[in-house]
C-alpha cells in the first residue's frame, strides 16, 4: 500500500506496478498540482517522501527540485514510482475538482497501429451514461491516450430515472435546451481539465480537436442533442425513427470553441437500445465468439446482448438505482471510503474499503456482497425480508461501524434490479430457443462489473451459474468501443457491420416478462428456479 497524508486526510492506495504517485492520486478526490501531463517539466507536483522503496530521482527531478528540497526528501509525484510500501505527505494539493481519472483496470490498451497524420490530431471519446460521464482525450495520430476523466452526469438533478428526465425535457423547448446544455457543459469542463493538467495548454489545443465520438443509451443521446423526446415516451413507437443528431452542430462547436471538431453521436439501434450497447458488443467482439455468448451492461439502464451463432438478440430494461446505488441509504460511488467488497470466513467479516479510509457507505459491488452475506447468515430470508425485525435505521452489518446499515428498502431495490436483469436474460434465451445450460461466456460490463464477486452474484440470482473461467469483466466496455470508433478511419462502420444480424426484443410488449420478473425476485440462484419452457 501507498500511504499519503494531506492535512487531516489519510489515503491508503493499492500499489500498481509502474504507476506514478500522481497517477494513483488522480483516481481519488485528492490531486497534486500539475500542468505538464506527467513528464516532470512543470515541477509543480512536489510531494514529500517520508520513507519507502521507490525509483531513484529522475533527470526532471534533478532539474526542477533544489538541492535543499532533495535533501529534505521532496520528489515530483509524476516521477515517483513506488516499488513497495511507502509513506508520503502532500503539503500543497491542487484545488478540488469534480473530475477524477478513470482507474487503469477500466481502460483498454490502445491499438499498436502506424501513425495517421492529421492537422487536427486530438480526439475525444465520451460514454454518456445515465449516472456518470466517462471521457478520454486522445492523440489520434500517435494512437495515444493522453488522459481520462469520469464524473457525475449533471442531469441527475432532474432525477435518476430516465423517464423523469424525458418528461422534464418534453415540457417546453427551453427545458429541453437546458437539459442538453448540462452534459455539454460537463464534457467541456472535463476536456479543459485534461488539457490544463495533462498538456499544460487549453485554448490553442481546443483548435486541434478534430473528432468527438459519443455513445450512450437512446434517451441520453436524445437529451444531449436537444431533439424531440416525445417518441421515447410512447411505448408503441418502437419502430419509429429516432432523431438524436443535434440540430445545432455549428452553434455547439462555437460554444465549445472546438472549431475543427466533428461531433458524432453514434446512433442507437432503436428507442430502447442505445449505441452504448453496440459499443460493448464491439469491445467484447461478442459475435465473433461461440454461440451462447452473453453480454450484460449493468447500470441504471440494464442492456443485454445474446449471440446464438447467427443472430444477435439485444434488449434493455430499467434496472433502477441499485447498481449505481443512488437510491441506497448508504450508497456512494466507487471512491474513497466506499465498501467495494465484503468477505466472510467462518463468522468473521472483512470489509474492503477503497483507498483504505474508514468506510462511509457501499458502492454497487459492496452492496451485493452485503446482501449475499446477510443471506448466507440467514439474517435475510429468500424472500428478501429480514428474519427478525431490524431497526428503522437498518441492519448494522459491521459492528465497528453501526452507522452503516442495510435497510429493507435497499434489499428491495436490489431485488428489483436483479429480477429485471434475470428476467431479461430469460426472455432473450427463449427468443433464441436456448436454455441456461447453453450459455458459454458471460461478459459483465459497466462500473458495477469491475471487481464484482461472481459467486455472490450467482448465489443471489443476478447472473447464471457458470464456471469462473466463463465469466469476463469488461467494466469500460462502452467507452472502449467508443475509443475504437474514434481511432478507426471509419468509426461508424465498426457499429454498422453488426446491424444486419441484430434482432431487438422489446420487453415492454413481452407477455412473459412480468411473469419472469416475479419468478426471479427471490434471493436464490437461477438454478434453483424452474427451467425455461421453450
Amino acid at each position: 500500500m501507498v500511504t499519503i497524508r494531506c492535512g487531516d486526510t489519510l489515503l491508503r492506495l493499492a500499489l500498481i506496478q509502474g504507476a506514478s504517485v500522481r497517477e494513483l492520486l488522480d483516481t481519488t478526490h485528492l490531486r497534486v498540482r500539475a500542468s505538464c501531463g506527467g513528464n516532470g517539466s512543470c515541477g509543480a507536483c512536489c510531494i514529500l517522501l517520508i520513507h519507502g522503496a521507490c525509483n531513484p530521482p529522475t533527470r526532471s527531478e534533478w532539474e526542477k527540485l533544489t538541492p535543499a528540497q532533495r535533501a529534505e526528501g521532496y520528489r515530483l509525484a509524476c516521477q515517483l514510482r513506488p516499488a513497495g510500501p511507502c509513506e508520503l505527505q502532500l503539503i500543497q494539493p491542487a484545488a478540488p475538482s469534480p473530475w477524477k481519472s478513470i482507474p487503469p483496470p477500466e481502460l483498454h490498451h490502445p491499438p499498436n497501429t502506424p501513425p495517421t497524420p492529421s492537422p487536427y490530431p486530438l480526439g475525444v471519446a465520451v460514454d454518456l451514461g445515465t449516472t456518470h460521464l466517462r471521457i478520454t482525450l486522445w492523440d489520434r495520430t500517435a494512437k495515444r491516450r493522453i488522459a481520462s476523466r469520469w464524473g457525475i452526469n449533471p442531469q441527475e438533478i432532474h432525477g435518476a430515472d430516465i423517464l423523469n428526465r424525458l418528461t422534464e425535457a418534453n415540457r417546453t423547448p427551453q427545458r429541453a435546451a437546458e437539459l442538453a446544455q448540462l452534459p455539454r457543459e460537463a464534457i467541456l469542463h472535463a476536456v479543459r481539465d485534461m488539457l490544463a493538467r495533462d498538456l499544460g495548454e487549453v485554448t490553442p489545443m481546443l483548435k486541434k480537436i478534430g473528432q468527438v465520438m459519443i455513445v450512450g443509451n437512446t434517451a441520453m443521446l436524445t437529451l444531449l442533442a436537444g431533439t424531440n423526446t416525445t417518441p421515447l415516451l410512447d411505448p408503441n413507437a418502437e419502430h419509429l425513427p429516432i432523431h438524436c443528431q443535434p440540430d445545432d452542430p455549428a452553434a455547439w462547436q462555437r460554444h465549445w470553441e472546438w472549431p475543427n471538431a466533428q461531433i458524432t453521436l453514434l446512433p442507437p439501434v432503436s428507442p430502447f437500445i442505445g449505441s452504448d450497447l453496440l459499443a460493448g458488443v464491439v469491445a467484447s467482439q461478442l459475435p465473433k465468439g461461440p454461440p451462447g455468448s452473453l453480454l450484460l451492461d449493468l447500470g441504471t439502464n440494464i442492456e443485454l446482448a445474446l449471440w446464438d451463432g447467427q443472430t444477435l438478440y439485444i434488449t434493455s430494461t430499467p434496472g433502477g438505482p441499485a447498481f449505481e446505488v443512488s437510491g441506497v441509504r448508504h450508497g456512494m460511488n466507487a471512491e474513497t471510503g466506499a465498501i467495494h467488497r465484503i468477505t466472510r470466513q467462518h463468522d468473521t467479516l472483512t470489509c474492503h474499503v477503497t483507498n483504505g479510509e474508514s468506510p462511509k457507505g457501499f458502492c454497487g459491488s459492496g452492496l451485493l456482497d452485503a446482501i449475499a452475506v446477510l443471506r448466507q447468515q440467514a439474517i435475510l430470508k429468500p424472500s428478501g425480508r429480514f428474519a427478525s425485525p431490524c431497526s428503522p435505521n437498518g441492519y448494522p452489518l459491521l459492528p465497528d461501524y453501526p452507522h452503516i446499515t442495510v435497510t429493507p428498502k435497499d434489499v428491495d431495490t436490489f431485488q428489483r434490479a436483479k429480477a429485471a436483469c434475470a428476467a431479461a436474460m430469460s426472455i432473450l434465451l427463449q427468443q433464441a430457443r436456448m436454455t441456461w445450460s447453453d450459455l458459454n461466456h458471460l461478459w459483465i460490463c459497466g462500473a458495477f462489473g469491475n471487481g464484482i464477486n461472481g459467486l455472490h452474484a450467482q448465489q443471489l440470482g443476478l447472473i447464471p451459474p457458470l464456471n469462473p473461467e466463463k465469466l469476463h469483466s469488461l467494466p469500460g466496455a462502452a467507452l472502449q468501443g467508443c475509443e475504437m470508433a474514434l481511432l478507426s478511419p471509419n468509426g461508424a462502420q465498426l457499429f454498422q457491420q453488426w446491424l444486419p444480424v441484430i434482432h431487438p426484443v422489446n420487453l415492454s410488449t413481452s407477455t412473459r416478462f412480468e411473469e419472469e420478473f416475479i419468478q426471479h425476485l427471490h434471493l436464490r440462484a437461477i438454478g434453483d428456479i424452474m427451467p425455461i419452457n421453450n
